[in-house]
């Protein structure tokens, strides 16, 4: 194996690295513990190693809000499995709430002013995706006419932050809103 592709291996491992113990410092610590020279003394390396990686803190805190909507996501991908439709968005919906309760300051991080609003609905976008499929897949299962089903996507993922924000992280609570408004929708409201 060349020397330049284990360089290449072992950089992309110290990086992965450095995401895990900022990540781990993180919830378990919060965000006022993240700082590059408590991850650097976390992954057993000097400050400087850090930077190579990330230009700074806020360049680290962006790539834990990309991970944290990665999980997000793939907390939504398991409900997709389910055959009914009106199932698959009140999963959607529980699973959005368990994850802001499981990983209180990750999801804090997602939702905070470090990332900029367009740089978080970059990150956001593939779990908006996911939602928007499963609602358009509901609407079309029960003859809803979504007029915007951006809009509609909009609503739920509201609602669900909304909640999730107020510290109502109670998956059927979440549940009980989402069905609220799935059932004004099929009435024509």
């Amino acid at each position: 194996m060349p020397s330049s592709t284990r360089r290449a291996r072992e950089r992309a491992s110290t990086r992965d690295r450095i995401i895990e113990s900022a990540l781990y410092v993180l919830e378990s610590e919060g965000a006022a513990a993240l700082t590059i020279r408590r991850i650097a003394a976390e992954v057993e390396y000097s400050a400087p190693v850090v930077y190579q990686h990330f230009a700074n803190k806020d360049a680290l805190v962006v790539e834990l809000v990309t991970h944290g909507y990665g999980l997000l996501l793939a907390s939504f991908e398991k409900v997709v499995g389910e055959s009914d439709a009106d199932r698959r968005l009140l999963l959607a919906a529980s699973a959005y709430v368990r994850f802001a309760r499981e990983h209180p300051h990750l999801y804090e991080a997602m939702n905070g002013s470090v990332v900029d609003p367009d740089g978080r609905r970059r990150a956001a976008e593939p779990t908006i995706d996911v939602l928007k499929e499963l609602l358009t897949t509901w609407a079309a299962a029960h003859s809803v006419i979504l007029p915007d089903p951006d809009e509609a996507c909009e609503i739920v993922w509201g609602t669900l932050y909304g909640m999730a924000s107020l510290g109502y992280l109670r998956p059927e609570r979440a549940e009980q809103a989402l069905h609220a408004i799935l059932r004004g929708w099929r009435a024509g409201g």
